[in-house]
């Protein structure tokens, strides 16, 4: 393993690395997260997931059963890995989150979403080398938002949180839409994940990568069903 050739694109000050993690989790960086619901368009249709109680629980489900033992590890795992220069390992754990999609939709999302992040990345007045070598993997989400937190300097920790906000944000706001709910009732929504979101982070943290796990058979079977609903908004 090499040592790390990473230059920051930012200053390397604590400031730095918290707006250039505020700037990740935006629903205004241009990687189209804001088109995708993750199968919760067809958990409104097909499994009752039709009010703010039963769609907040459906949330929380998701971060802590699929997030926490998937994408989160997944994601440390990359941002360790960029930072040592382990290409290898980065290309293991892209194949790894690649495969761990069991839908067609679910597959499509992470695949043009890591594109999108890749481009914003090649974009920066700093791009470094390695975002070339992002670009010939075919980047899943996860390992190209990892890099991007690589070369913001903040914690693991810190770049983790901010993942899963820009996550919990962007379901909140298909479910406004979806469900459909209020501004108010979707605030609440996204409260209940904001406190739980360092719990599931946590646990990512302490998850050896042996035990990195995406087993989630309600959500693929929903995906699955998505794909062929008669109307629908987002394209997972």
């Amino acid at each position: 393993m090499n040592t790390s050739t990473l230059t920051p694109i930012s200053s390397p000050d604590g400031a730095s690395a918290l707006l250039m993690l505020i700037w990740l989790a935006s629903p205004a960086l241009p990687v189209g997260g804001f088109s995708y619901s993750e199968a919760l368009e067809a958990a409104v249709d097909r499994a009752g997931v039709d009010s703010p109680t039963r769609c907040a629980d459906w949330l929380s489900d998701q971060l802590h059963l699929s997030l926490a033992r998937a994408d989160l590890p997944a994601l440390a795992e990359a941002i360790s890995a960029w930072r040592a220069d382990d290409l290898a390992r980065v290309q293991a754990i892209n194949q790894w989150l690649l495969q761990s999609r069991e839908t067609q939709e679910l597959r499509l999302q992470t695949e043009q979403m890591g594109r999108s992040l890749t481009e914003w990345l090649r974009n920066q007045a700093q791009a470094p080398a390695q975002v070339q070598a992002l670009a010939a993997m075919d980047p899943s989400y996860p390992v190209a938002f990892a890099l991007a937190a690589a070369l913001s300097g903040a914690t693991v920790r810190d770049s983790l949180l901010s993942f899963a906000f820009g996550w919990a944000e962007n379901l909140v706001q298909a479910a406004l839409k979806a469900v459909p709910l209020g501004q108010s009732a979707g605030q609440r929504m996204l409260a209940r994940l904001a406190q739980e979101i360092p719990v599931a982070v946590d646990q990512a943290l302490a998850l050896a990568p042996e035990d990195r796990q995406a087993f989630t058979p309600m959500l693929a079977i929903l995906s699955a069903q998505h794909e062929t609903q008669y109307s629908r908004l987002f394209r997972s």
